[in-house]
């Protein structure tokens, strides 16, 4: 999953460098990343070895990336329209705050100004999370249209709500600990670059194994027992 985890970095790399239509394009395919990291999971859970040629295995059943595809350009344009809902509003509020950092010479005015619109839009974008959160793998392995995965995702998430928050609280602190070590060895003596660069094998890692977290959290989530049944047998749940 480590090298699984650099090919989504890279993957983010040339998603920005295409500026407008990469990121668009990375986010209409997360739904499909995210179904092969599922599926490779569970291969391995499985005790079977993932080859190169298994990867791509579970978006070629009938009509599965499509499904798929569409549902990254609705998570994307979902997400685009809470955020201009979101900051819209704030307009005004956050063009005076960038007028009176100019002539303090400070950022405190500019985070002022988009700290009420940054808590409103977590808040949305957390509701739009969990919708999708389980929906890929509720189309592909358990053939659900597109509308009941998300209101299944959406209440498995609920139903959970507490496990999700220590969860998140984990990955926040996990974030923060890498970057904690990286300022450490800036204080000691190393340049930022050389720090950055340390870092980052590390921070490959931390998202591999981000990754392979979300299996153990489909099967806890959904009562999965076994991993084994219904890998190839051709039904919906196939990996």
């Amino acid at each position: 999953m480590f090298t699984w985890a650099l090919v989504n970095s890279l993957l983010v790399i040339f998603a920005f460098a295409a500026q407008i239509v990469g990121p668009i394009l990375f986010i209409a395919l997360m739904p499909s990343i995210t179904l092969m990291s599922l599926a490779a999971c569970k291969h391995v859970d499985a005790d079977r070895v993932m080859l190169p040629s298994m990867w791509a295995k579970p978006l070629k059943q009938p009509g599965v990336f499509r499904k798929l595809f569409l549902m990254g350009l609705l998570y994307a344009a979902v997400s685009l329209a809470a955020g201009l809902a979101t900051f819209l509003p704030f307009s005004a509020a956050f063009a005076e705050g960038m007028r009176i950092a100019s002539i303090e010479n400070s950022m405190e005015p500019i985070l002022m100004a988009l700290r009420a619109p940054l808590i409103i839009f977590t808040i949305i974008y957390i509701v739009i999370a969990a919708l999708f959160w389980y929906a890929p793998v509720l189309v592909a392995w358990h053939g659900l249209r597109l509308t009941q995965a998300l209101f299944f995702s959406g209440i498995a998430c609920w139903r959970n709500k507490w496990a999700f928050l220590v969860y998140a609280a984990t990955w926040v602190l996990i974030a923060l600990f890498l970057d904690l070590c990286s300022g450490l060895l800036v204080a000691l003596g190393l340049s930022p670059q050389l720090a950055s660069t340390l870092q980052i094998p590390f921070t490959i890692a931390a998202a591999g194994v981000f990754y392979c977290s979300f299996y153990p959290s489909y099967t806890s989530v959904f009562g999965i027992n076994s991993p084994s049944p219904n890998l190839d047998n051709g039904h919906g749940a196939q990996a």
